[in-house]
């Protein structure tokens, strides 16, 4: 079953993306697991519609041996989708990445996910951090995808995360499933985002347009599959999961220079 990863800027929407793309997998017949790896400990929300506090560095920390069980980390979330948080330090004080990898890894001792079941690790956008890199370096996920606007920084991020698949393709099978839109009305954003993802030898597999409905299930803390079933937004996230179910054209990213993506920011914003 697919392993996938979503990477992305802070604040891109990687983790709204991430639940709805959950639930849309989950309401296809796929036994799901969500993985939030960041300190925030937010990604699940809108599946539980709670913060988790029950994270697995928490746990781990609260453990007078360092040893947790399944059944502490693993939460069950809108239409059974199994929710785990990594979590991390307190603000401050230790590094978030290395949280991640010592949640990872504690999962993985576990035996917590079963083959069969269809996991997305919703991850943040800083692969120059080990940590942060270690579900695309130590094969966690196989399937990436990475969440941008047509902005000039979420597409510097993007291509920063293209520079990281890069580099650890060459020696895993860890690829690039294509570019995930995600609207911010900015000037020619579709047109943009689909040349970005053909220049770094990827493509657009997706764009999802602004719309309130998200915010609103946002305040009543849940997906927009669960609060408007049969709104368009639903619908666009479930289409993005099919495409995302059968994708097998995944490939190795091509970077661009940071001159080349000025340059196409500067072509389609004048």
């Amino acid at each position: 079953m697919k392993k996938i990863a979503i990477y992305g800027k802070g604040g891109i929407g990687k983790s709204t993306t991430s639940a709805n793309l959950s639930a849309a997998f989950s309401e296809m017949g796929h036994k799901v697991c969500q993985i939030g790896c960041d300190p925030k400990n937010d990604s699940t929300r809108l599946l539980l519609g709670r913060i988790c506090r029950e994270t697995v560095l928490d746990m781990v920390r609260e453990s007078e041996d360092g040893e947790v069980t399944a059944a502490q980390i693993i939460h069950t979330g809108f239409n059974g989708i199994q929710c785990v948080e990594a979590g991390g330090p307190e603000p401050g004080v230790g590094c978030a990445g290395r949280g991640i990898i010592v949640a990872l890894e504690k999962i993985r001792a576990l035996g917590a996910i079963a083959e069969e079941q269809l996991v997305i690790y919703d991850v943040l956008g800083d692969v120059v951090c080990g940590g942060f890199a270690v579900p695309i370096r130590e094969g966690y996920a196989t399937d990436i995808y990475i969440v941008s606007s047509g902005e000039l920084m979420s597409l510097y991020a993007a291509n920063n995360i293209a520079k990281g698949i890069q580099k650890f393709a060459k020696r895993g099978k860890v690829r690039l499933g294509g570019i995930i839109g995600n609207g911010r009305n900015t000037e020619n954003e579709l047109e943009v985002l689909t040349e970005f993802a053909t220049k770094i030898n990827s493509k657009l597999i997706m764009y999802i347009p602004r719309d309130k409905v998200v915010n609103q299930a946002e305040v009543q803390r849940k997906t927009v599959i669960e609060w408007a079933p049969e709104s368009n937004q639903a619908d666009i996230y479930r289409t993005l999961a099919k495409k995302m179910d059968t994708n097998e054209d995944l490939r190795i990213p091509e970077p661009l220079s940071f001159e080349e993506l000025e340059e196409l920011v500067y072509k389609y914003g004048n």
